[in-house]
């Protein structure tokens, strides 16, 4: 089978579209399929990579988003879909790329949709007031603008199935079992990183403003109110680091930047106490499972998805959901403390949690999808 995936906020610092796209890629190929990824770049340009054929298109850089870009041309990707006759097209972004969707659904080609983000909380986020009757309208659009649309979580895919949603898929993404694990934690560097404290916590992720990467500070100052010689270690980048920087200067906290040695930020996750995901509205969060894979556990958002592989069984889990505010993430990270000081099973056991999303698990769920409209044709 020919698979393209066209992407836009893909980039040498993206994070979770540039892990999914990769390893998607990587798994198709492997099992036999042609893979072909369409990104925003500079100009045109076509390569080989270890997980498809790569093909960068012209984009526009959006602004105050840290350099996020948008494929300039949508007339050009249709264009390049014509000439490759691809057997079925993913789409990654439900606003500027919607339109493919529709334009290859009537050219015969079958076609999904990953929707990565809930829009009622982008809109939440960005909007001081309620568009309910917006979010209906766009998904109701969006799911007849493909054959299918691809949701990881329960929380990515409550908004489509409260209205009706008969094409929706709920597929969770995977996780890199073999560079992610508690083998990498080194004392050495958790030293290094610690600077003279006793607990590390790391935030892993992109620092803009849906991801309220400001709480893991907030949580940090409480916890040193409460007299935990903690420090904090950002990993990432985005349009609020220079805030966040000048925020937190009177506070242990470290920025690291994007890391792309993947050794690296495995040694770093596996080598902290506990993972912080203040995100309110995440679908998947894979640095949450990356850290559980890395036997690190979790602090996430209850308003998030990431609470959806936390718990493990009725009184066991890897991990806690808190309120959105610094006070209660800094006490379900005490109690994080503690639970690792007399529960030395709580590190593997978020090992072995994160065993149960291998990215082989949503490869074969991904191909085993089949055109809707060819089912109907039958």
């Amino acid at each position: 089978m020919k698979i393209i995936h066209v992407a836009n906020f893909y980039g040498p610092k993206s994070g979770g579209i540039k892990t999914t796209l990769h390893n998607l890629g990587t798994g198709y190929t492997n099992r036999g399929h042609e893979f072909t990824y369409i990104v925003p770049g500079n100009g045109f340009h076509q390569e080989k990579t270890a997980h498809g054929s790569r093909i960068t298109v012209p984009s526009w850089v959006i602004p105050f988003s840290g350099g996020y870009r948008i494929i300039k041309s949508n007339r050009q990707i249709k264009s390049i879909l014509l000439t490759l006759a691809p057997d079925r097209l993913e789409i990654s972004d439900r606003f500027t790329l919607s339109g493919v969707g529709r334009w290859a659904k009537a050219h015969k080609i079958s076609t999904l949709v990953f929707s990565h983000e809930t829009l009622r909380g982008l809109i939440k986020t960005y909007i001081p007031f309620s568009l309910n009757r917006f979010v209906r309208w766009h998904n109701t659009r969006l799911a007849a603008s493909f054959d299918h649309v691809v949701t990881t979580t329960n929380f990515a895919a409550a908004e489509f199935r409260e209205i009706g949603t008969t094409n929706l898929l709920q597929i969770p993404l995977g996780v890199d079992l073999q560079t992610f694990s508690p083998k990498n934690r080194d004392e050495e560097l958790r030293t290094k990183l610690l600077k003279g404290g006793d607990v590390l916590l790391v935030h892993c992720g992109r620092l803009s403003p849906e991801k309220k990467p400001e709480r893991s500070i907030d949580a940090l100052r409480e916890l040193l109110k409460a007299g935990v010689n903690a420090r904090l270690i950002y990993v990432g980048t985005g349009p609020l680091h220079k805030k966040l920087y000048e925020s937190s200067r009177d506070i242990p906290v470290t920025f690291l930047g994007y890391i792309s040695d993947k050794k690296y930020l495995a040694s770093i996750i596996a080598s902290s106490d506990i993972s912080i995901a203040p995100g309110p509205i995440e679908t998947f969060c894979l640095a949450a499972l990356e850290s559980l894979a890395s036997g690190t556990p979790v602090v996430c958002s209850k308003t998030s998805a990431v609470g959806e592989f936390l718990l493990t069984g009725a009184n066991s889990y890897v991990g806690l959901p808190a309120e959105n505010n610094g006070a209660s993430i800094a006490k379900a990270v005490q109690e994080l403390i503690l639970k690792l000081e007399s529960d030395n099973t709580l590190r593997s056991r978020c090992q072995h949690q994160a065993e149960n999303f291998p990215w082989s698990s949503t490869i074969s769920q991904m191909l085993s999808i089949e055109p809707r409209r060819i089912l109907r044709a039958a």
